[in-house]
């Protein structure tokens, strides 16, 4: 036992000394100054743009309440229908897609919207739009979403190669939902 116990402390310590040793040539190897503190101005950061990409006027069915989880209250809210329209997209919001939501212990309210849009001409864009909604008293209010979107190559391949956030409004005491989307250049 003692030599078995002796020989993993060899083998710790060769390999305690091989990290020490590899931390310390790497280390030798980072420049003394980050990026940062020398020639910062010489590095540019681009601030992204956004463009409009779409509106979309939703309906919405009631909120539904799953119930509770470790980390708030789930909620479903159905996808109904409605219309979008943009400079480049513009139709229908398909039935059958829906809203999960969760209101986290921590007040705020977090979206995960999966539905589709029908273009005029008869493509069918897959959306995913993940928000979140931060009504934290004493602060404006927080609405802001991250879209993917999904189309068949051709005329609106181009929306497969873009990001797109978005806001939200919500038209109540109508049931409805005003999504702006727009395209970071």
């Amino acid at each position: 036992m003692a030599t078995l116990l002796a020989g993993t402390f060899q083998v710790f310590a060769i390999t305690t000394r091989h990290l020490a040793d590899l931390s310390a040539s790497r280390i030798g190897d980072m420049p003394e100054k980050s990026p940062t503190s020398e020639g910062a101005s010489e590095l540019s950061i681009e601030t992204p743009k956004a463009t409009f990409a779409y509106e979309a006027v939703v309906d919405i069915g009631p909120i539904e309440s799953i119930g509770q989880s470790p980390f708030g209250e789930r909620r479903f809210v159905s996808i109904l229908g409605g219309v979008f329209f943009g400079p480049r997209l513009r139709g229908k919001v398909l039935a059958g897609g829906a809203d999960r939501q969760l209101v986290g212990l921590d007040g705020v309210l977090r979206l995960d919207a999966h539905y589709e849009l029908q273009t005029d001409d008869g493509a069918v864009i897959t959306v995913r739009n993940r928000a979140i909604v931060d009504e934290t008293a004493g602060r404006p209010p927080y609405v802001r979403s991250s879209l993917t979107l999904q189309a068949p190559e051709g005329p609106h391949g181009w929306v497969n190669r873009r990001i797109f956030v978005g806001t939200l409004h919500n038209l109540a005491p109508e049931p409805r939902v005003r999504i702006g989307v727009f395209v970071v250049e």
